[in-house]
Formats: structure tokens, C-alpha cells, sequence
């Protein structure tokens, strides 16, 4: 038998359309048409949808109304005394106490020391910063103490302001037992650096009294008046006309007085000058050096309103913060 034949296909004409249409026309004549207008709008309602999304979320990640979690709330119970608190007593710390007894104040082998804090009688004046700041808390029935510094050395398990809290108590220098201190002294327990001295010791009072402080003073030393009251102080856009600095230097001779001054300028005062916000090379290397058990703080969770400028550090060293701030 012959095999069946091969039919071939047919073969389909096409019609050559002599105004082709390009799928983006299509589109946008399927959208535009009198029957499909309800289209169009659908989908510019979901774009606007979208983008109003993406600015809530970005609002509730960095607004101040983010609220602190219940499971934190329950463990804190703050007394009437902390609602009436509204002047910031800030003490910068310089050094962690370990002595037993403050008789023992002035011995050196009783603190925690730079070698260049060593028989400069520099211990005298960390007391005089301490007594300073109790002596106007007892002036001030609205005052809150904060003894403000971190865990800044290898090798101890107290911070700084731990410690200076602990020799307070210890020379009794708010005339009350302990039981009744707590509510108008506290400690700081994370700044590495005087710019955080301050901003951490505004983000404790909040954290500790429920409000931010309408006033501060800054009890330390003399020769860092000018690095507080004129950079720190404007770093965090905190108003010059309620803000006090007391200052309390060592009973050094002229020489020592001179070396200490040229120190600071050359350490402190202009490194912040070009640096404000300390996060840039020389100063955030002194940060890192006086991290050493990598502790980090609360106050993103505790102050919230404060996120934005905790995080600040602008590639334009000496830009200031611009963003709202509850004491403005």
C-alpha cells in the first residue's frame, strides 16, 4: 500500500496593519477610554495609597509618639517627687571611685585614674564637683542630680557615674539617709565623651521623671566652660538663657594650671570645633577607646523624641541639628 499523503497546513494570511499600535499606547488608550476611566483612577488612588504608606511608616519609626512598650512601663513606678522635678543638676564624671569609705576621697590608689590625672589633685576637685551639685540640689527642691559617665575602663564592672553616686552617699553629701536620696540623685550610665555627658544627662532626667528639664547646670571643671556653654550647649540647640555652668578646676600651681588649660584647648575645646557632634575620626576614636565592655544606651527606647539627634552626624561636621526638639 501507498503511504497516506501529507497534507500541508494551511497557510494563514495576515493582515499587515499599516498603524501599528506600541503595547505602552495600548496601555494607556485602555485607561483613557470613556468605558474604562474607573481604571485610571484605581490605579492612581493606588499610587497615592502607596507613597501615603511609605511616609506613615516612616513617620511612626522616627516620630516622637512611638510609645515605650507595656513590658517596660509595668517595672516603672515613678513617685510624686519625680513629677515635680524640672532643673537638671548635671555632674560630669572623670574617673570611677572603688574606695570603701570617703575618708578615703583623696587617696589616688582609690580611684580609677588617667596617668595624667595622677598627683594632680585632680580627686580633690571630682569631690568638689560632687559637693557643688548636692549643695545646689539642697537649694532646690525641683532639682535632680545626675552624675553622668560609662563604664569607661577595662577591668571594673561600675561606671562612672555609678561611682561618683557611691561616694556621694557615702560623705552623706545631701544630709539624708539613703532611703531618701534615690529620688533626687541618680547616675548617668553610659556617655563616653562631655557632648554626651549632656545629651545623655537630658534623655536620664526624661527617663527618670517622665519630662524633660526646663533648666540645666553643669557643675565641672573651669577650663571646659567655654566647651559646654558654647558647643555642646548649641549642639543640642539647648536655650543659652537656661543654661548655668559652675566651674571647679584642681588646686594646681600656675605651670600645672597652664598645661592643663593648653590641654584642653588642644584635646577638647577645638576638636569639637570642627567636629560637633563628636562622631568623626579623633573624637569617635575616643569613644571606642572608652567602650571597652561595647555597652550601649537606652535612650532610643526611653526618649524617643530624642532618636533623630542621638543618630546625628552629618558628613558637614559643624551642620547643626534642624529638627524639632520638645525644649524648643
Amino acid at each position: 500500500m501507498l503511504p497516506a499523503p501529507v497534507l500541508l497546513p494551511r497557510r494563514r494570511h495576515f493582515r499587515r496593519d499599516s498603524n501599528p499600535v506600541l503595547p505602552r499606547q495600548r496601555v494607556l488608550d485602555f485607561l483613557l477610554s470613556r468605558t474604562r476611566v474607573t481604571n485610571l483612577a484605581f490605579f492612581l488612588l493606588s499610587f497615592l495609597l502607596s507613597i501615603s504608606l511609605l511616609f506613615n511608616i516612616r513617620h511612626l519609626v522616627t516620630t516622637s509618639s512611638v510609645p515605650i512598650p507595656q513590658s517596660i512601663l509595668s517595672t516603672v513606678a515613678r513617685g510624686k517627687t519625680a513629677a515635680i522635678l524640672d532643673h537638671l543638676i548635671l555632674v560630669p564624671c572623670h574617673a570611677i571611685w572603688t574606695g570603701p569609705s570617703a575618708d578615703l576621697r583623696l587617696d589616688e590608689d582609690k580611684w580609677v585614674l588617667e596617668p595624667y590625672q595622677q598627683r594632680s589633685g585632680r580627686v580633690e576637685a571630682f569631690f568638689q564637683h560632687i559637693l557643688r551639685g548636692a549643695e545646689l540640689s539642697l537649694k532646690d527642691e525641683h532639682s535632680l542630680v545626675v552624675f553622668s559617665g560609662g563604664q569607661t575602663r577595662p577591668g571594673t564592672t561600675i561606671t562612672e557615674g555609678e561611682s561618683y553616686l557611691q561616694l556621694a552617699l557615702q560623705a552623706d553629701v545631701f544630709r539624708t539617709s539613703f532611703s531618701s536620696v534615690i529620688p533626687r540623685a541618680t547616675s548617668e550610665n553610659y556617655a563616653l565623651d562631655s557632648y554626651q555627658n549632656l545629651l545623655f544627662s537630658v534623655a536620664r532626667f526624661h527617663e527618670y521623671t517622665g519630662r524633660y528639664p526646663d533648666k540645666i547646670t553643669v557643675v565641672g571643671y573651669e577650663m571646659k566652660r567655654r566647651r559646654f556653654t558654647e558647643l555642646h550647649r548649641e549642639a543640642i540647640r539647648w536655650p543659652k538663657d537656661k543654661f548655668s555652668y559652675i566651674g571647679i578646676d584642681p588646686t594646681d600651681g600656675p605651670e600645672e594650671k597652664a598645661v592643663a588649660k593648653q590641654g584642653e584647648l588642644q584635646n577638647g575645646y577645638l576638636p569639637y570645633t570642627k567636629d560637633v557632634y563628636g562622631c568623626h575620626t579623633q573624637l569617635l576614636s575616643k569613644r571606642l577607646l572608652r567602650n571597652p565592655h561595647i555597652r550601649f544606651h537606652s535612650y532610643y527606647t526611653s526618649s524617643p523624641e530624642l532618636a533623630e539627634l542621638l543618630d546625628w552626624c552629618p558628613d558637614d561636621t559643624d551642620t547643626l541639628f534642624d529638627k524639632e526638639l520638645p525644649w524648643l
